[in-house]
Order: structure tokens, then sequence, then C-alpha cells
């Protein structure tokens, strides 16, 4: 898989998890874009990284609203940090 194609993958699993977290990542970043698209960006790229991806494939698939985010899930700090909010 081309490095282009790995990241929007992960774009798309760290905003389905998000969306499962009611973690509003669009409206974070049109209420301040400077500070939460890099934060998109960087998680993005950290989930390029990630063996689970399979995993939170199929989880996202089965579920459309998650209380926590998964043990494996890369991102599963600032995504429970995000939702504090």
């Amino acid at each position: 898989m081309g490095i282009f194609s790995n990241l929007y993958k992960s774009t798309d699993l760290v905003n389905g998890m998000a969306d499962r977290l009611c973690v509003g990542m669009s409206e974070f970043i049109s209420q301040n874009p400077e500070r939460y698209a890099p934060l998109l960006r960087t998680m993005a790229i950290k989930c390029t990284g990630c063996s689970a991806q399979a995993d939170c494939h199929r989880l996202q698939g089965r579920s459309m609203h998650l209380d926590k985010a998964p043990m494996y899930c890369v991102n599963k700090t600032t995504l429970d940090a995000l939702r504090q909010r």
C-alpha cells in the first residue's frame, strides 16, 4: 500500500473512531483549525504505524457507538482527552 493510500485509510479510521466516541473532530477543527487540524494529522500519522488497523476496522464495522476507545488504539489517550471537552 502506498504512503498516501495508507494515510487516507488511517485518517478514515481516526475519524471513524472519533465519530463512534462522539468526539466532534469536524467541530473542533472548524472552531480552532490552527490547534485541531495538526492534531488530526498527528493522529492519522500515528495510526499509520498501528498494527491493529484490521481490528479497528472490524470494530468500527460492527459498532456505531463506543463508550471508550479500545486499549490497542494508539490514539486512545488523545481521543479520551478530546471526549472530556
